[in-house]
């Protein structure tokens, strides 16, 4: 059974939502709390994210973002706002649809069956910019190309992700690589990470690594890429 976020915070437009889903035959679960709005989707592992745009605390477009940068799940905007930047914004940002309200229910679960169908096989890829990473074989697939990554570039390029441009600690690529802080040699890290910038820049990925002082590493664009 496919699960659905509903990121919805009318709170009877959230129940008409999850019962609707519900009677089409999914596994729906609304979001209430709106602090941490990503991180409770991306905890709930869902198929889908419907998201509204309109929320207390961070907006849709963050969240949108969010999500985007820290999985591959794919994201259905359900909004009120109909204006034309709205939604060219939200797909900007990743978005896989975006519909306004009032919407009939058959529109909506068509969509919604689309987007789910476009991701069947997919739950194992993550979405950087302009590639995508299947996270169980290391796989990387770029410019219409794909490459299998060393399993140690595969670890630290998947734990970037997962973080967005916030840096990572040193301490958790350790634990990626070797599942253990102990007995390590910060060389040892750096020869990874010498050889991930290399598979980047042969592949033309456009990305950096670059260190946070007391902290770790952060991945960004390169400058002019952003």
């Amino acid at each position: 059974m496919k699960r659905i976020a509903v990121v919805e915070d009318e709170i009877f437009m959230r129940e008409e939502l999850l019962d609707l889903l519900h009677k089409a035959g999914y596994q729906a679960d609304g979001i209430s709390d709106f602090e941490d709005v990503a991180g409770q989707v991306l905890g709930l592992s869902p198929d889908l994210a419907l998201l509204d745009l309109n929320l207390p605390g961070a907006s849709g477009f963050q969240v949108c973002r969010e999500l985007k940068q820290k999985s591959a799940v794919p994201v259905l905007v359900l909004t009120s706002r109909d204006q034309l930047r709205d939604e060219l914004h939200a797909l900007d940002l990743g978005a896989d649809e975006y519909l306004t309200k009032p919407c009939r229910k058959e529109r909506l679960l068509a969509r919604v069956a689309n987007v789910l169908k476009r991701y069947e096989g997919r739950q194992n890829l993550m979405e950087g910019p302009g590639f995508l990473l299947d996270r169980q074989t290391y796989t990387l697939y770029i410019h219409g190309n794909s490459a299998i990554l060393p399993k140690n570039q595969g670890k630290i390029l998947e734990v970037f992700l997962t973080h967005g441009e916030e840096a990572v600690p040193k301490e958790e690529l350790y634990m990626a690589i070797w599942g253990t802080m102990e007995y390590i040699d910060e060389n040892a890290l750096q020869v990874n990470l010498t050889r991930l910038k290399k598979t980047m820049a042969n592949l033309n990925m456009r990305l950096q690594v670059v260190p946070v002082r007391g902290v770790g590493y952060r991945l960004v664009p390169e400058p002019g890429q952003g």
